[in-house]
């Protein structure tokens, strides 16, 4: 156990610190029988009910290995901890049964208030001590090395003044970046709105429209082309190729680089050892368009993204179809908004077929139904959508960095107070612009 990593954390601390075991202990106790069926589960909200016919996520084959744990108990998942976005630490609030692979540490003496000891350890697991601790090949933390954290000592009443204040104050903060996350959903919704009209409708509300035929499309102007994509350019599945070859080499454009970005980046991170033919074969140049080809859900299929520069030496994802526009039917600022368009999720859920993954073939992507206004309309309408979609976009940017800095004033909250570095009792509560320059 490297303890200097955790003494960094409480080093400004004028508190007395002890080994964890001295104020909890290990009990592994085994549903034997389904005795319990009350199932819990640790979560990134914390620890909450689940019902045995939960078919959400890994399910187990036998509750009976599962262990039982008693309201107060504290449960830590402190496997594969390379894994920086997973829950780690909870506090149970009913009796009830949870996974083998978790650890239960239960108080030894009544002047313990494990509420206290939760934010405790909640706090190293923000600050990524259990990561830095945890050894062997998969990066787990053994009960007897959990035990073995320092921990204050400190009185009961003070562990319940301390564990008081934070229960009230996050609940604040966290009230706050829901109530900035809901803002953002509808900018989001807003965005998705104009982008989807000046799509289908155009510019000019006198214009004469003509049914389109296609029931989620509606009325279109009069003069707009409608088309199927297979008329726009050529389309390309990516490349696949063995696992050994990925780590090294030159640029690999993922499934990631499309599905998170809508312009895709001019430096991508994936590597791959591809051949010279390869990236003649599967090149990413200017004005070429990327689709999602395969999820696991309908949902997560045929998200685009467009190449505004070209990668050299690249390839792309056997995950993904590149369809590579001809020269003059359509600009690459339109099809940047054009595929965005919520309204086409509509064509995939109704034309796709979905088995045990959604995979989008082709065939299927060629007959996407694309709007192509004239040259100069097309100009028109991305102008328009760079100046109102862009000023939706700069107001989402900015509420969530504000998410971010309430995050940060969150976690700095909580590592000062378990720490002792506040006196909760004459903590002076901040507006959400003190407390975060928001």
């Amino acid at each position: 156990m490297n303890e200097s990593i955790v003494e960094v954390f409480y080093a400004e601390s004028k508190w007395k610190h002890i080994p964890a075991k001295r104020l909890f202990h290990n009990i592994k106790k085994i549903n034997t029988g389904l005795s319990e069926t009350n199932r819990l589960a640790l979560t990134m909200k914390g620890v909450i009910n689940r019902s045995i016919d939960d078919t959400e996520g890994l399910q187990s084959a036998d509750y009976a290995v599962y262990q039982i744990f008693e309201k107060n108990d504290l449960v830590f998942k402190l496997i594969d901890l390379e894994n920086i976005k997973t829950s780690r630490v909870g506090i149970v609030h009913e009796r009830g049964i949870m996974s083998p692979a978790y650890i239960r540490l239960c108080k030894s003496s009544d002047d313990t208030f494990p509420r206290f000891y939760y934010w405790y350890f909640f706090a190293l697991y923000l600050n990524n001590i259990f990561n830095k601790l945890g050894g062997g090949i998969r990066q787990n933390l053994t009960p007897n090395e959990l035990l073995d954290i320092p921990v204050p000592t400190i009185t009961e009443e003070n562990q319940v003044n301390i564990a008081n204040f934070l229960d009230r104050e996050t609940a604040r903060i966290d009230n706050l970046i829901a109530e900035k996350q809901t803002f953002i959903n509808l900018l989001k919704e807003k965005r998705q709105a104009l982008i989807s009209h000046v799509l289908t409708k155009g510019l000019d509300p006198n214009v004469k429209m003509k049914d389109s035929g296609i029931e989620w499309i509606g009325e279109v102007p009069e003069h707009w082309e409608l088309t199927k994509l297979r008329y726009l350019g050529q389309c390309q599945n990516g490349i696949n190729i063995g696992g050994e070859y990925f780590g090294s080499g030159y640029p690999f454009v993922s499934y990631g680089d499309v599905y998170k970005n809508r312009i895709l980046p001019s430096e991508v991170k994936g590597r791959v050892r591809s051949s010279e033919s390869d990236q003649k074969y599967y090149s990413i140049k200017e004005g070429d368009i990327f689709f999602t080809r395969t999820s696991e859900t309908i949902e997560e299929i045929g998200f685009s993204s467009v190449c505004k520069s070209t990668i050299d030496n690249a390839v792309f994802a056997g995950f993904l179809i590149r369809l590579r526009p001809a020269a003059g039917r359509i600009s690459l600022d339109y099809t940047e908004y054009y595929f965005q368009n919520e309204k086409l999720r509509a064509f995939f859920v109704k034309e796709m077929n979905l088995v045990t993954r959604a995979s989008l073939s082709q065939e299927l992507l060629k007959r996407m139904p694309v709007l192509v206004p004239p040259a100069q309309e097309q100009r028109k309408i991305t102008e328009h959508l760079k100046l109102k979609a862009g000023r939706i976009e700069s107001l989402i940017v900015e509420t969530e960095r504000s998410i971010l800095l309430l995050k940060e004033h969150r976690t700095a909250l909580i590592s000062s107070a378990v720490t002792g570095k506040i006196d909760v009792r004459s903590y002076k509560r901040r507006s959400p612009h003190e407390a975060g320059n928001i």
